[in-house]
């Protein structure tokens, strides 16, 4: 079998005095969208930001293309080839939005067919292309900060809530943009709350619970089992149509 791209071993986050992440495990496939789902509070976040080194493993390992990045610096994971989209968007509102791609653009301009793809993925953003990024809907904005991860090329692509507060026509708008991602042979580890979303998406689900993974498997075989729909995450795909 193929190594994974990305894998946990017994991964634990201590942040302050609170013990977060309590023994992750789990493997992402290359080439794969992963959707990491839980309950609020379950570790979901936490597990992406020690995956980019931003909050430090107390234990355990994390390898990315076979090699040990438990220990490196955020830059250096960046620069193995993860790209992080937060929850919370980061993108420079000041800025127009040509000046936010450039800017992620580390290694220099934009390759001009690159561009064309990721516009293609994101007409919107060609629309507002030389204005503020501040004045984007929240759903151009989280277009925009997915934009800049892909920027340049990535191995893998860390995403978290992207379809949180959107209106479900840029629900759908996100979705079509992550088809295209996997059509193009992304990997993804995607972190959301919308069900729906969630299997639209999902070739693989790991599914969290106070800070441990308590189930992995095809996302098919999630999206046909209600009763574990609703014993892992207290919903089923039925109430999110």
């Amino acid at each position: 079998m193929t190594e994974p791209l990305l894998q946990l071993t017994d991964v634990h986050t201590h942040i302050g005095p609170y013990h977060i992440l309590q023994g992750v495990t789990c493997d992402i496939p290359t080439g794969s969208l992963t959707m990491l789902l839980g309950r609020n509070g379950a570790g979901k976040t936490t597990t992406l930001r020690t995956i980019m080194g931003l909050w430090r493993a107390s234990s355990g390992k994390i390898r990315f293309d076979g090699r040990d990045i438990t220990t490196c610096s955020t830059p250096s994971i960046a620069q193995a080839g993860i790209a992080y989209v937060p929850e919370s968007m980061a993108i420079f509102t000041d800025l127009t939005v040509r000046e936010n791609i450039v800017l992620a653009a580390r290694s220099g301009p934009v390759d001009s067919a690159r561009l064309d793809w990721m516009l293609g993925l994101f007409p919107a953003l060609k629309r507002f292309w030389n204005l503020p990024a501040g004045n984007l809907s929240g759903g151009q904005k989280q277009m925009l900060a997915i934009a800049r991860a892909i920027a340049e090329p990535r191995r893998l692509l860390l995403v978290d809530e992207p379809t949180k507060g959107l209106a479900p026509v840029m629900v759908r708008s996100m979705i079509e943009a992550f088809r295209a991602l996997k059509a193009a042979g992304e990997t993804i580890l995607l972190v959301e709350q919308n069900f729906y979303a969630a299997s639209a998406l999902g070739d693989n689900v790991l599914v969290m619970d106070d800070g441990r993974i308590v189930h992995s498997g095809a996302m098919s075989d999630l999206v046909a089992d209600q009763v574990l729909q609703q014993r892992l995450l207290g919903l089923s795909l039925d109430a999110h149509q």
